[in-house]
């Protein structure tokens, strides 16, 4: 938990530092608070961008480089999940939270800034790159009839590591990915702004959701992971042969995020500090 929390940290802290040393810093700058959803998009849902939908929040700064482009590092977290499975008879499942740290550009359309001048509003795009924790879960129904949620990626229910599977590698639970999207954003006054933003995160593992390959058989899952390992990997009415597929390996897995966020100035929460510093030249 703390590892990853740093990791978004420095994503998102480290290139603002560094702005930071500019004298107008505070004055371009304004506090990002933002909340919505967040969608998975992968072999459980047959990648569709409209699946079960978490609530999700963020937090993080907005810095304006001029009247078009501005960067923003964001620290956000939510949560996927497929609950029910797009092709029926196979019966998989699985939720996890998700940890992001982001940094990304935006290029405004209509110039947009503090000017009297400029745009009340203006639509936008955005880019950037992301780190990203993970963690995939599924139910599992103990001997006495109670149930708990699972870790998958111990359990390696598609052989990873195992003696006839030795190149599928387990999975990492930390990776990068890269955001994108549009936006419109509107200044409701001198010091605060809202935006309404959809935006998709293309990834680089297809194990969002723990399913990507190939069935490899509950004979070698028990004898080599667990029973409880062979049970959550195949999780069908009829069980499966080593090799059946069970995945799609050729498409990696996504998550989207669309929120509503509100800005507010740096000037008007800590612009007070500037009359106690004395500048020398």
């Amino acid at each position: 938990m703390r590892l990853r929390w740093l990791i978004a940290v420095l994503v998102v802290l480290l290139p603002l530092a560094a702005m930071a040393q500019r004298n107008d810093f505070v004055g371009r700058s304004e506090l990002v608070v933002a909340g919505g959803g967040m969608t998975y998009i992968g072999d459980l849902n047959d990648q569709s961008a409209f699946g079960d939908v978490h609530a999700a929040g963020s937090i993080g700064l907005r810095t304006r480089l001029d009247n078009r482009w501005s960067v923003r590092g964001m620290v956000s977290y939510g949560s996927i999940s497929a609950e029910k499975d797009c092709i029926e008879q196979r019966n998989l499942s699985f939720k996890s939270d998700l940890f992001e740290g982001a940094m990304t550009l935006e290029f405004d359309f209509r110039p947009y800034g503090p000017g009297a001048t400029e745009s009340m509003w203006t639509p936008y795009l955005f880019g950037g790159l992301a780190v990203f924790h993970f963690n995939p879960m599924a139910s599992y129904t103990l001997a006495d009839g109670t149930m708990q949620w699972v870790e998958l990626q111990p359990l390696r229910t598609e052989g990873q590591g195992t003696s006839l599977y030795p190149k599928r590698r387990p999975y990492a639970l930390t990776q990068l990915s890269m955001p994108f999207g549009v936006g419109v954003r509107l200044r409701l006054g001198k010091y605060v702004s809202m935006t309404a933003e959809y935006g998709f995160r293309k990834t680089w593992t297809d194990y969002l959701d723990d399913v990507s390959t190939t069935y490899v058989g509950s004979e070698l899952l028990t004898e080599q992971v667990s029973a409880e390992s062979a049970q959550l990997a195949d999780r069908s009415w009829v069980p499966n042969a080593e090799g059946i597929k069970r995945g799609d390996d050729s498409l990696d897995d996504w998550y989207s995020y669309f929120n509503l966020s509100v800005g507010v100035n740096l000037d008007i929460l800590v612009g007070w500090m500037r009359s106690r510093r004395c500048d020398i030249k």
